[in-house]
């Protein structure tokens, strides 16, 4: 059996598929939550979920708990003599639902779909993969939370094309994902979040405020006492959804030197505190929006995810900023699981889900390094070119003309990055190829750059000198994508339509042959308006963006259709 997995920063769960629906695996405590809280003994005994949130009161150098913000980093967590990686933790949390899964269902629970924050990278995805095949499943899918979520809402089986937005703010992490259904397709139109921003940071706003109120320097306290003052003001935090005011109460120091504070705090000053916490989450809103090319009028349906979105004050700003009331229809601490589920049971071909067809996105953009004439005939180098920009529907393949920079210029290095930043060194090296070309004037000779990226994490960067004829081709793949390269080969083929260049693609073609016939047909505001839709459609095609490219021509078809 396949089950669906919800790995979370501060809570996991699984479910599976049922003829009634998907239905959400109770763990061995009959709790539908598993916390994402790992400890070890000194006799290294593994222990998960609430044990070993209830040994972080007691022994909080022998728990770890938050780690899935450090997935595909570095860092190490101690815990007593031992060390792990964030990978290596989750796979504890993994094998615990694993476990709790085959008890309750009473078979064995081999394979799994998992649940990732849309914004995590390809590194961090591939950990998640890594985290769930040390826990003895095969990972059959990595699907997007807010994807998940739209699946579980039924948001997949709407009959008329819809744009929604889910908004996914979990316990370490934050997500703002815009989705579109057109038949049966569900395409990710942009992601943007913030990997380090959720419930946890305000129940961070209330401890400062207990600190400042109660004179208590956290440089003061031991780990011990940091622990007691976290879970006190987590059980204060949700006080806040029917009290205008809470009290916190917290006792420090050992059995000898005991000495119990309190503080009241208001849902004025709450709210005060939680300000630049809410203006952080603007920033992804706006950023997804942009990227998509919408305006929240544009969006049909809002739907919340993620146990932080229950916060009172969460929901008020959310009223106030999307000025609709959103979907709370599904239990937002179990959306995910049951899409998972649901995903899942499209994977076994269960004849009573209805199929869909789920794109997803470029996270980040990638690019290429270049020099840029910054005036004077002074040349600058290590720009950073996109070509390839997040949020691109992938798979998806883009060609760019780069010119000779030097005079007496024979070589030209193309270096293969990604990233966001307009500095080459900023952004994350991938690979490079290089290409012998004529010597001659700068400027004088080209090459045209082709990337191709796939939904495998598989990166195609194809060249030709335009003088020669010289092809260079070079592939990077993800270190955990385990294809052969016959394989890769065969699914480059695969994907050679979209090399094509917009403007030669025949439905294109049609419609702009059209459109010229008929501009020299019309005259006066007729022409006028005419032209200005296909200059609208020309720019289209000139970004590659098929989306875009689309609708353009839609537009431009309806115009011609009022002139014939």
């Amino acid at each position: 059996m396949i089950i669906g997995i919800d790995l979370g920063t501060t809570n996991s769960l699984a479910a599976y598929y049922t003829d009634d629906g998907p239905k959400i695996i109770p763990n061995r405590l009959g709790q539908p939550l598993t916390p994402s809280v790992v400890s070890v003994d000194e006799e290294g005994t593994v222990y998960v979920g609430e044990t070993a949130k209830e040994r972080r009161a007691l022994y909080p150098d022998t728990v770890a708990a938050a780690f899935k913000r450090s997935m595909g980093s570095d860092r190490e967590f101690i815990l007593g003599k031992h060390k792990f990686r964030a990978e290596e933790l989750s796979s504890f949390v993994l094998r615990a639902l694993k476990e709790d899964a085959e008890n309750f269902l009473g078979e064995p629970v081999t394979e799994a779909v998992i649940s990732v924050p849309a914004y995590f990278d390809d590194k961090r995805r591939k950990a998640t993969k890594r985290a769930g095949e040390l826990a003895g499943l095969k990972v059959e899918r990595i699907i997007s939370e807010p994807t998940a979520a739209a699946i579980a809402y039924g948001l997949y089986e709407r009959k008329k094309n819809t744009r929604f937005l889910v908004f996914d703010l979990g316990g370490g992490t934050f997500d703002v994902s815009i989705l579109e259904l057109y038949e049966n397709i569900l395409e990710v139109r942009a992601v943007a979040g913030d990997n380090y921003l959720g419930g946890e940071d305000f129940t961070d706003v209330l401890r400062r405020l207990f600190l400042k109120k109660t004179g208590i320097k956290q440089e003061e306290l031991s780990r011990r006492d940091s622990v007691r003052l976290y879970n006190e003001a987590e059980r204060a935090k949700r006080k806040f959804n029917s009290a205008s005011s809470v009290e916190l109460r917290c006792v420090f120091g050992n059995d000898e030197n005991r000495e119990e504070k309190s503080a009241v705090i208001t849902y004025r000053e709450f709210s005060e505190g939680c300000e630049p916490l809410l203006d952080k989450i603007k920033q992804p809103v706006k950023r997804s929006l942009s990227d998509a090319r919408l305006k929240l009028s544009d969006i049909d349906v809002v739907v919340l995810i993620g146990g932080a979105t229950r916060l009172q004050i969460v929901r008020d700003f959310l009223i106030k900023l999307f000025r609709k009331f959103p979907d709370t229809n599904i239990n937002p601490d179990e959306a995910v699981a049951l899409g998972a589920a649901i995903q899942a049971a499209m994977k076994e071909r269960r004849e009573s889900v209805k199929e869909v067809i789920l794109t997803d996105v470029c996270s980040f953009t990638l690019g290429t390094d270049v020099v840029v004439d910054i005036g004077n005939g002074i040349k600058e180098p290590g720009h950073f070119c996109p070509i390839i920009e997040r949020n691109t529907v992938i798979p998806a393949s883009k060609t760019e003309r780069f010119y000779t920079a030097h005079d007496r210029q024979n070589k030209i290095c193309i270096r293969v990055l990604q990233g966001e930043s307009r500095f080459s060194q900023n952004n994350l090296y991938l690979g490079e190829l290089e290409l012998e070309v004529p010597q001659g004037p700068a400027g004088k000779e080209a090459v045209d750059v082709t990337y191709t990226y796939d939904i495998n994490s598989i990166l195609e960067v194809e060249a030709t000198v335009i003088s020669t004829g010289e092809t260079k081709k070079v592939i990077i793949k993800g270190a955990e994508n385990q294809m052969t390269d016959a394989q890769i080969a065969a699914r480059m083929e695969e994907l050679a339509y979209l090399k094509i260049q917009p403007r030669d693609r025949e439905e294109n073609k049609l419609v702009l042959l059209q459109a010229e016939r008929t501009y020299e047909e019309l005259l006066g505001d007729d022409r006028r308006l005419l032209e200005y839709q296909i200059q609208k459609f020309e720019e289209a095609l000139k970004s590659g963006d098929r989306d875009r490219i689309r609708q353009e021509r839609e537009a431009l078809q309806d115009k011609l259709d009022e002139n014939w």
